[in-house]
Formats: C-alpha cells, sequence, structure tokens
C-alpha cells in the first residue's frame, strides 16, 4: 500500500495530466523504448518548436486522466513504455511529427494513438494523419489556386473595360 505522501503526489500528477489534456487540441502516444539519448533530443526540440508539450508517463497514471476528459476508448493503448505529445493548438502537429519520426524508426519508435478533441485514432490514423501537410502548407496552397483563376478574372474584365474605352 503506498504512503499517503505517494498517493497525494500520483493525485497531484493525474490532475495536471488531466488539466493538461481539457486544453489539448490534439495528442498521440507513442512507444518509445530504444530511442537513444541523442535522437530524443532532437525529438524534443523539433516538439518544442512547434508548441508541443512531450511526456513520459505512468500508465495508471495517463489511464485516470484520459477518464477524467472523457478518452477512456484510447485507454487499451497504455501498455508498456508510453509517451504522450499535446498540442493545444495545432491538430496534426503531434502526428506529423511523430509519425514522421516513427516512419524512420520503425524498428522501435511506433505510434500507439492518438486524439483529435474527442475523436479517438488508431495507429493506421494517425499515420494517415501525419502524411497532411501543416495548416500554414494548406493556407499557401490554397491562396495559389485560388490566384490562378483570379489572375485570369482581372485579364478579362481589363481586356474588356480597354476594350470599351477604344470604342
Amino acid at each position: 500500500m503506498p504512503s499517503e505522501k505517494v498517493l497525494l503526489q500520483k493525485q497531484e500528477k493525474v490532475a495536471q495530466l488531466t488539466e493538461l489534456l481539457k486544453g489539448a487540441a490534439a495528442g498521440v502516444i507513442v512507444d518509445y523504448k530504444g530511442i537513444t539519448v541523442e535522437e530524443d533530443t532532437k525529438l524534443r526540440k523539433e516538439l518544442r518548436e512547434a508548441g508541443i508539450s512531450y511526456s513520459v508517463e505512468k500508465n495508471s497514471l495517463l489511464r485516470f486522466a484520459m477518464k477524467n476528459v472523457g478518452l477512456d476508448g484510447i485507454t487499451g493503448a497504455l501498455e508498456g513504455t508510453t509517451a504522450i505529445a499535446i498540442s493545444t493548438e495545432d491538430q496534426t502537429a503531434p502526428a506529423r511529427i511523430l509519425g514522421k519520426f516513427a516512419e524512420n524508426k520503425k524498428d522501435y519508435f511506433n505510434v500507439k494513438a492518438g486524439f483529435i478533441g474527442e475523436e479517438i485514432y488508431d495507429e493506421k490514423s494517425v499515420m494517415a494523419l501525419s502524411k497532411i501537410p501543416s495548416k500554414e502548407i494548406l493556407l499557401s496552397q490554397l491562396v495559389g489556386s485560388l490566384q490562378g483563376p483570379m489572375q485570369k478574372l482581372a485579364a478579362i474584365i481589363k481586356a474588356v473595360a480597354d476594350s470599351k474605352e477604344t470604342a
């Protein structure tokens, strides 16, 4: 039986995780077993630069926190070594960064599951999400696709205006 002090520390940790999950736009759970210190440092830096919090957590504590926020369906993925990446803003950033990393480290670094809002995704779905470009890239692609037709429309209007001036 754990001491009262240890139990209190665990309850505080669950409360912290619950608050973090409540404010999350998206998150990804990974099995990080076998990752080197150098790889971990590089990965953590990339996640931090993207505004994503990443931490290794005890499955039991994470399970309680997930249940507290209504993500009970993801608790089946909480086996073995577990790290979680949480973004409060970008819904695809955790999947994109960890998915790319997992693609290169298939032997030992694996995506377990993820979530966006209250929607839970399995490993295959998270890997599919990892292929989606960032919001900024999608917006620039949209602007680029709209720019061509708008330039043609402007040229036609100018041609019509010029023809009316000469007439």
